[in-house]
């Protein structure tokens, strides 16, 4: 028994920042248990260390530890259970070298690392829900997560990579969630890792990804970190990188890109609600232009009649085909949005607002151009701004102008050709060895509960089958037993 418990404590190890130290004091030999990350370093230097080196007492149980000890809050524990759940709260474990089942638990928290340290969700801002953003060091980033996920089972795993910079990168996951094949294979992929200098994570995503030729992202990159928070409980791991604000995790499935925290903070209908409303947007912003291409250019007779005469009319002083009026306005607003992407924020928004107004006025009346098209190109434009996540916000964007010259050469046949590719190339397209589509394909009627739609928290209580976890029971549930629906019927 007498070294039952802290050989149990070692156990906890496996996190980088789980720490253990043996301290000499004049009489007496004790030993600090701890996690870095959630604990006060000046308090841990400046009251309880130069204590133990200073104290001349013969400390001998650790009821006389605690009457010494200059801090308020002392709880003496033997429970494994109880300190462990402790420690994660930030406190340190405290016991003699002569009597190691049992201890003192001492409350050193860092309490400064409150939420107005860390960055606002500016790119991925939501109404609802904590705005709480990560910052580009990674110590206060994995401090957040420790705060936020009180657990034991959060494992931190540290590594260097870069030869010239040694940029510090850390895996996170939750053992006895996360697959282990998915961290032994981040944890490889890193380790072979062989570049110079590395400043920000999204370089990390290029190496390590399964396709780097591929446009589409296959790790979801984060600044929010209750997104970060969520996939962590079901199962994914991060990356987090030092120097970046920008959290990675996987894998990663097409439709995680598509998903808001928000749609957690509303009732299941309006949340399923603005995540179709995303489909919806996103297919429009890809299909608009490849389609009005198409039909003026091969196939007018599918206009309705009442509708024909309005885009000859409007057409009828353009002298160009229809594919280079199409990107001639594409390309404007493409200009448009990187110009105000790289001015400072109140001259961009006057650039967006005002040179969109003025040249797609200019162009309609010099005849550059239809005022028909010019609306598709706008809504276009402005559905591609439902996607939550910028990285594939850009791949939608850049979809449309492959599919806009196979409209020109061949019509609808051409973007039905165009849509095989993509549909094909997604089909082969892997994240941690995890099918992109899923579970679309494979196919797992399951796991659509939280694809397409955010199913009520009644059927949601599983992690995702496709990621493999280790456990799969998220929550517990008591559903109705005269409910025909319940999963537990399934």
């Amino acid at each position: 028994m007498q070294d039952t418990l802290f050989n149990s404590l070692q156990k906890l190890s496996k996190s980088h920042d789980f720490t253990q130290k043996k301290v000499r004091t004049k009489c007496n030999v004790v030993h600090l248990t701890y996690y870095q990350s959630v604990i006060s370093n000046e308090q841990l230097h400046h009251d309880l260390l130069p204590f133990f080196q200073n104290t001349t007492n013969n400390i001998q149980t650790v009821h006389e530890l605690r009457t010494l000890i200059p801090i308020q809050d002392l709880v003496i524990s033997s429970d494994l259970d109880e300190i462990t759940q402790h420690l994660t709260k930030g406190y340190i474990f405290i016991q003699l070298d002569s009597y190691l089942d049992e201890g003192v638990l001492v409350n050193i928290k860092d309490q400064e690392s409150g939420a107005r340290k860390y960055n606002n969700t500016e790119n991925e801002y939501s109404v609802v829900g904590p705005k709480v953003g990560f910052v580009e060091d990674i110590d206060t980033n994995l401090k957040l997560i420790r705060r936020i996920i009180i657990s034991d089972k959060l494992t931190f795993e540290e590594l260097t990579v870069g030869s010239l910079s040694k940029t510090r990168v850390a895996i996170a996951y939750i053992e006895g969630i996360a697959n282990p094949e998915h961290v032994n294979t981040l944890r490889q992929r890193l380790s072979e890792f062989d570049f110079d200098v590395i400043f920000d994570s999204a370089l990390i995503d290029q190496i390590i990804a399964d396709n780097s030729n591929s446009i589409f992202p296959q790790f979801m990159t984060s600044e929010r970190a209750d997104r970060i928070k969520y996939g962590l409980i079901n199962g994914q791991v991060a990356i987090f990188c030092n120097g970046s604000p920008y959290v990675m995790f996987g894998p990663s499935t097409i439709f995680d890109f598509f998903i808001s925290p928000e749609d957690y903070y509303l009732p299941w209908i309006l949340g399923s609600f603005f995540r179709l409303i995303r489909y919806l947007g996103v297919i429009f912003s890809v299909m608009a232009t490849p389609i009005y291409v198409a039909v003026l250019s091969f196939h007018y007779s599918v206009i309705p009649k009442n509708l024909l005469g309005p885009i000859i009319e409007s057409r009828v002083d353009v002298p160009f085909l229809p594919v280079v009026e199409a990107l001639f306005l594409e390309i404007t607003i493409e200009l448009l949005r990187e110009a105000g992407a790289r001015l400072p924020t109140k001259v961009g928004q006057t650039l967006g607002i005002v040179g969109g107004i003025v040249i797609g006025q200019a162009a309609v009346a010099a005849a550059l151009t239809s005022n028909i098209l010019l609306i598709f190109v706008s809504l276009s434009a402005l559905a591609s701004f439902t996607t939550p996540i910028y990285k594939m916000s850009n791949t939608i964007r850049f979809l449309r102008f492959p599919l806009i010259g196979l409209a020109a050469v061949w019509g609808g046949l051409g973007i039905v050709m165009g849509l095989v590719i993509i549909l094909g190339h997604l089909l082969r397209l892997q994240s941690l060895g995890t099918p992109y589509l899923a579970p679309v394909y494979p196919f797992r009627y399951k796991d659509f509960r939280d694809s397409f739609i955010r199913a009520s928290t009644e059927y949601t209580y599983l992690r995702p089958g496709f990621l493999r976890p280790v456990s799969m029971k998220r929550y517990k549930v008591h559903p109705q037993k005269d409910n025909p629906n319940s999963y537990d019927n399934e």
